[in-house]
């Protein structure tokens, strides 16, 4: 055989020869690198901006959401729950718009209680403002669920502006209760005081009926006022997390822009018909009593605990649904078959003053304590504690995966409670910051890795 030149190969092979050919893979190369670097330094895909940070370790690339700088990232987690705040306060609304019609209307009209003439008095146009709500966040839901299904973990297709639009024809629903709540409230009041069978219904409704949270009629009655006069405070939440461009930023502040001016609508109807009770003060008391309540509570905290007020930081509080479980036995039959009772549970951090004038506000200083405080809802004008301070450096908090809507603290070889909020991302929430500072104090957890079936014999352990 004759052997071949590789001139005459590469000639025959590309048509070029060996410089050309080396050129071209340089350039190429060249290509491949630029390429590459873009593909490092792409502009992020919300704001156009090209602050992404360089990331040297492929497993971490691909772990960060593709795209997005910091700031988007921190913008869409904070839409997406805004969304589903807005969602989740949806629903437990209708809960209490639910309670109301079974725990109430229904048995009071069983018992022949109250005329139909006084019931429609008293509960106005309860069944549309049900039947709104139903179909509201079925569709709320579904939007959610199908955002899910197509991989969108951050809810950027889901369109609450839009959806809000659709059923604005709520509003007039919302005004003909609201119009007529002063009367429903003067009739109740008078029915009360004629008729004792009722009077002893709503008592025994109020302390025996778990359902209600403790909880009188009255304020159940007000959840249609306090649910239409928080649509703006959701709506400008998701609208701050919210890019101009996104589809759903116009439809939002038209939404917003809707209820406001119903609101405004409700308002001077109200006074046109000789009424001194508006949505206005209606929000401007209740923020006041709200401010009054955890000032009192606050109080009631610090002089338990004995802890100077400037050494003191109150970093949760609010209002947990607590149980007491006898064995350790409730999560395999779940947290449905746990007697819940409503409590006032407030996180208070007891730190070192960082100097003389103020303490560190962004991080923590060095904490010396953190307690939960327990307390009662009122009774008889005065707020009562369950027990002593928890001491969480006493304490193990954890929660199980088939239990997600609660978490357990065990306090060492003593009690065990049960939390939860009826918000499933504020019991995520709680836990959190609780397991947080339970961590941070006691020697013997970081000695010990906070394994409670080492340092704890109980018969709540679970493997």
């Amino acid at each position: 055989a004759t052997r071949t030149k590789s001139a005459d190969v590469e000639r025959a092979d590309s048509g070029i020869g060996q410089m050309p050919a080396r050129k071209w893979r340089n350039r190429a190369s060249e290509t491949l690198s630029s390429l590459q670097a873009w593909e490092a330094h792409r502009p992020c895909t919300d704001c156009g901006e090209r602050d992404l940070p360089v990331e040297t370790d492929v497993q971490n690339c691909n772990q960060r959401r593709a795209d997005l700088c910091e700031k988007c990232h921190k913008r869409r987690t904070e839409r997406k729950e805004s969304v589903l705040e807005f969602v989740n306060t949806e629903a437990s609304y209708g809960e209490d718009l639910r309670i109301i019609k079974e725990e109430f209307y229904l048995p009071m009209q069983a018992a022949g209680l109250l005329s139909q003439e006084q019931l429609q008095g008293i509960f106005s146009n309860i069944q549309e403002l049900i039947d709104l709500n139903e179909s509201f966040l079925e569709i709320l839901q579904e939007e959610i669920d199908q955002a899910f299904d197509q991989g969108d973990d951050d809810l950027m297709t889901v369109c609450i502006g839009e959806i809000f639009l659709e059923f604005v024809n709520m509003l007039p629903a919302f005004q003909t209760y609201c119009l007529q709540q002063s009367s429903s409230v003067n009739m109740l009041n008078a029915l009360e005081k004629e008729k004792e069978l009722l009077r002893i219904f709503l008592n025994v409704s109020q302390n025996d009926n778990t359902a209600l949270r403790r909880m009188n009629l009255r304020s159940f009655l007000m959840a249609p006022l306090q649910r239409v006069t928080k649509y703006p405070l959701l709506l400008s939440r998701i609208i701050k997390a919210t890019t101009e461009y996104h589809p759903d930023h116009g439809s939002l502040r038209e939404a917003k822009s809707r209820i406001e001016s119903h609101l405004e609508h409700i308002n001077m109807k109200t006074k046109q018909e000789g009424n001194t009770w508006t949505l206005r003060s209606f929000r401007q008391d209740s923020k006041k009593k709200r401010e009054v309540i955890n000032i009192e509570m606050r109080e009631t905290a610090l002089k338990t605990v004995g802890w100077l007020r400037e050494e003191t930081r109150f970093v949760m509080e609010g209002s947990l649904q607590l149980a007491q479980p006898p064995d350790g036995q409730w999560v395999k039959k779940g947290s449905k078959t746990l007697k819940f009772q409503n409590m006032q549970v407030l996180l208070l951090v007891n730190m070192k003053r960082v100097s003389e004038s103020s303490l560190e506000s962004a991080e923590p200083g060095p904490v010396k304590d953190a307690v939960l405080v327990l307390i009662r809802d009122k009774n008889n004008g005065k707020f009562h504690l369950l027990r002593e301070p928890l001491r969480l450096s006493n304490c193990i908090v954890s929660t199980d995966p088939d239990c997600d809507d609660t978490f357990e603290l065990i306090e060492i070889r003593r009690e065990a409670f049960v939390f939860r909020d009826s918000d499933r991302a504020r019991t995520h929430h709680w836990f959190r910051q609780i397991r947080r500072y339970s961590r941070e104090l006691g020697s013997w957890k970081k000695r010990r890795n906070a394994l409670p079936n080492i340092m704890i014999s109980t018969p709540h352990t679970r493997p």
